[in-house]
């Protein structure tokens, strides 16, 4: 059986140590780039090899062009891939200790990439810990797999594709970040406040439970269908800051039976390099 969107503790247990099996520790701060490193050197999933989210997981940054985390070029993370021992067999398990909005970065990746059986540890490092899961301080050599990409450019879209849809009415654009960065009230990190015009809000955080655990597909299937209103899953294209956390959302999607929705990579951070691109500030819905 693959896992191919989310795996209990319980679930990998079974499976530690299975060589056709490779763990990925995503834990990353924005505030912090270091703190995800030190604390997978403090204690990790056994086996598992350190993912860093600037470093591994995403591109060089171009300054008045990118976002803050473009998507890596593809021989660069293929390289990466290959040397944790992905190959076409391998069960992937990523995990964080922010209810998966980091590991989702892992799957949007490998999917992009063409593989499927990756899934994100549903709770994390602290469901692990909380559940009597192993720790191990020990790193893993680095292998030299095969790994091989099977481009599916269908899981991302750029700058371009939002524009195009801005003011087509069968499709939804879902803002991922925090409701006051939504509303542009507060804006931390990137130096224009707001979103995306008409632009809808779901903050990544509200899909999982006070354990860290998503929410029963039920419950997210009701909060996505109101925004939807009858339009396709795959005609929803989401965003957050740098196109990171914005996967949780399109993984909280897929486990509500909603499949389909699209990621924009370059997210706000990009949007705003182009003055000429729309910024709306507070909720239009209001």
């Amino acid at each position: 059986m693959a896992y191919t969107l989310l795996i209990e503790p319980s679930e990998l247990k079974v499976s530690l140590g299975d060589p056709d099996w490779v763990i990925i520790d995503c834990r990353f701060q924005l505030s912090n780039t270091e703190a995800g490193r030190t604390a997978y050197l403090e204690g990790h999933i056994p086996g598992a090899y350190y993912a860093h989210l600037d470093e591994d997981l995403s591109g060089k940054v171009e300054k008045g062009k990118t976002g803050r985390h473009p998507l890596p070029e593809i021989d660069a993370i293929t390289a990466v891939f290959s040397g944790w021992g992905i190959g076409a067999q391998t069960q992937v398990v990523a995990y964080d200790d922010m209810g998966g909005a980091m590991a989702a970065r892992v799957w949007s990746l490998l999917r992009w990439l063409g593989h499927e059986a990756v899934a994100v540890l549903n709770g994390g490092w602290p469901r692990w810990a909380a559940a009597g899961g192993a720790s191990s301080k020990e790193i893993p050599p680095l292998k030299k797999g095969g790994f091989t990409p099977r481009l599916r450019p269908d899981v991302w879209v750029d700058a371009h594709g939002v524009e195009r849809v801005l003011s087509d009415p069968e499709y939804l654009i879902i803002d991922s970040r925090a409701p006051e960065r939504y509303r542009g009230e507060v804006e931390p990190i990137d130096p224009v406040a707001g979103h995306v015009p008409g632009a809808a809000n779901v903050a990544h955080f509200s899909n999982v439970g006070p354990d860290g655990a998503f929410l029963p597909p039920e419950i997210l299937r009701e909060k996505f269908n109101a925004l939807l209103v009858g339009r396709d899953p795959e005609h929803c294209i989401v965003y957050c800051g740098s196109g990171v956390t914005a996967a949780h959302n399109a993984m909280a999607m897929e486990w509500a039976g909603l499949p389909g929705a699209k990621i924009y990579a370059g997210s706000w951070s990009e949007w705003i390099t182009d003055p000429g691109r729309g910024v709306e500030t507070g909720d239009p819905r209001s």
